[in-house]
């Protein structure tokens, strides 16, 4: 039987805000779980995996975390906050090419000033 098999749509809800609590209350790991079911359930929501990319990232599990961010650009090559995060975690795994192409993708997207000084353009 399915994991997500007499899950419904009101479960996946609660699970996905139960996620971003625990998100925000530190606990990336149980969010992540609480998102892989969701994301069995519903593998087509983008805003589940872009939380559960954001809970890999703060859990320091980073090529899961590129993995889902990879998954969110392809589906919404205009999301400035999944370049900017994506550049964060290719940041963070030493990949500083990939990292200044995706800050600047996130800066020209959207020119919110975190975006704009990450892109170096003056560089």
């Amino acid at each position: 039987m399915p994991e997500h098999a007499g899950r419904t749509p009101e479960t996946d809800v609660i699970d996905f805000r139960a996620a971003e609590q625990l998100l925000a209350a530190r606990d990336p790991r149980g969010a992540v779980k609480l998102l892989d079911r969701v994301i069995a359930a519903h593998p087509e929501n983008t805003a589940a995996r872009l939380l559960r990319a954001r809970a890999f990232f703060a859990a320091a599990q980073l090529r899961p975390a590129e993995l889902e961010f990879t998954i969110v650009l392809e589906r919404e090559p205009d999301n400035a906050f999944a370049h900017f995060a994506l550049a964060r975690t290719y940041e963070r795994s030493g990949k500083s090419d990939q990292a200044l192409r995706h800050f600047r993708l996130a800066a020209a997207l959207d020119p919110r000033p975190q975006y704009v000084k990450a892109a170096r353009f003056d560089s």
